[in-house]
């Protein structure tokens, strides 16, 4: 087996010409880049079958040179093994035996670097079209299944099971959902969506517990919450949130504590961003009583970035829950469903006064208890109050 290459067939001169390329040059600008002119850049193309790598994509760092696949193509062009190749390359051998595979010329059987290297450009290129787009079958079987209301993962596994020894009609769980939500990938119909467990028209992120990192610079974790707080035994701990209003453009703060249910409203009327909520939550909570100002528990959310001055000011000690955790805040999220019946979902939270807060937060605790034996929240606290 020989490998020919032209006099202008070097490392040097075509590799700029494929880097051009795949940066986007149209042909003339690319081989003016390498030095000769269209026809060449032309002839080098037709050399390589006709593949040219798509624009966009830069394959430089762990992906194989040009100059180093002229190097594969030379020395198994002299009968060199893959692994003594791939040690002179600094490459694993399963890079060198994967790139011999994969880029083998289809007309002649002989591995030509112009071929390969274009080929390997094509393949990396995206978008790629999607999966369920051009295997009918495989789309078919999906949707039947999704109109069974199988879930996406539940559709992903089945498929393995079914058909465990042909790989094309396998599919993974994002793949479904980005069939169905993301319009450039939509192989599969998207009034299939009213088919999940959801059935929500749009998806929402979901953020992962790694991923809201430094939101809240510092903070303190719950699990280091004193223990008193823990079993509700000592008056004084607090858990806090905020309920929002219509287009999430206007909130209201909520205090619940934790042993007596006693619940106390925060006036935003500006707005809810950190500035804001660290003033008024700080000049609240110091209308308290030292005596029953000993921690508040909070979630993640970015309005409470000033908690340390909240801490300061107010004199109190603010913990944080784990994400996604609103158990970890389970007395407040209870008492915030009890103030949708006064502040109904998707309504302006902005109309209320100070004073129309101050009603609510009364009648909730003038409301019996059963976990109180039906006592009221205001009785139970009201004489800490008063110290």
């Amino acid at each position: 087996m020989s490998v020919r290459f032209s006099s202008q067939m070097v490392p040097e001169v075509v590799q700029p010409f494929w880097a051009a390329l795949q940066k986007g040059e149209f042909l003339t600008e690319a081989a003016a880049v390498a030095g000769t002119h269209r026809w060449r850049g032309l002839a080098w193309l037709r050399e390589a079958g006709g593949v040219r790598p798509r624009r966009g994509r830069d394959l430089q760092g762990r992906c194989l040179t040009f100059g180093e696949r002229e190097e594969i193509a030379v020395a198994r062009a002299a009968g060199e093994s893959v692994r003594s190749i791939a040690a002179r390359l600094g490459r694993s051998p399963s890079t060198v035996s994967r790139e011999l595979r994969r880029n083998v010329d289809g007309r002649g059987g002989a591995y030509r670097a112009s071929t390969a290297h274009a080929l390997a450009y094509d393949r990396a290129s995206r978008p790629k079209p999607a999966k369920l787009a051009v295997n009918l079958v495989l789309r078919r079987h999906v949707e039947q299944d999704l109109q069974k209301r199988y879930s996406p993962e539940q559709i992903a596994g089945r498929l393995r099971t079914e058909f465990p020894d042909q790989p094309e009609m396998w599919v993974s769980t994002e793949t479904i959902y980005q069939s169905l939500y993301v319009q450039s990938r939509g192989a599969l119909r998207r009034d299939l969506t009213k088919c999940l467990r959801t059935g929500r028209a749009l998806r929402r992120p979901s953020r992962q517990p790694g991923q809201r990192k430094n939101r809240i610079p510092n903070m303190i974790n719950v699990s280091e919450r004193p223990v008193e707080a823990q079993d509700r035994a000592v008056p004084g701990h607090w858990e806090g949130d905020l309920i929002i209003g219509r287009r999430n453009l206007t909130a209201i703060g909520t205090l619940v504590e934790r042993t007596t249910g006693y619940t106390m409203l925060v006036h935003l009327p500006d707005g809810y961003k950190p500035e804001q909520v660290r003033d008024a939550l700080a000049a609240k909570i110091k209308t308290l009583p030292a005596s029953v100002r000993h921690s508040l528990t909070w979630d993640q959310g970015p309005e409470m970035r000033d908690w340390k001055d909240v801490s300061i000011d107010a004199d109190i000690e603010i913990y944080f829950c784990d994400p996604h955790s609103p158990w970890q805040r389970a007395t407040n999220e209870n008492t915030n469903g009890l103030l949708r019946q006064y502040f109904p979902k998707g309504t302006d939270l902005g109309v209320h006064s100070a004073a129309d807060l101050d009603w609510v937060a009364a009648e909730l605790n003038d409301r019996p208890r059963k976990r109180l034996a039906f006592r009221k929240p205001i009785e139970q606290i009201g004489p800490l109050l008063l110290q």
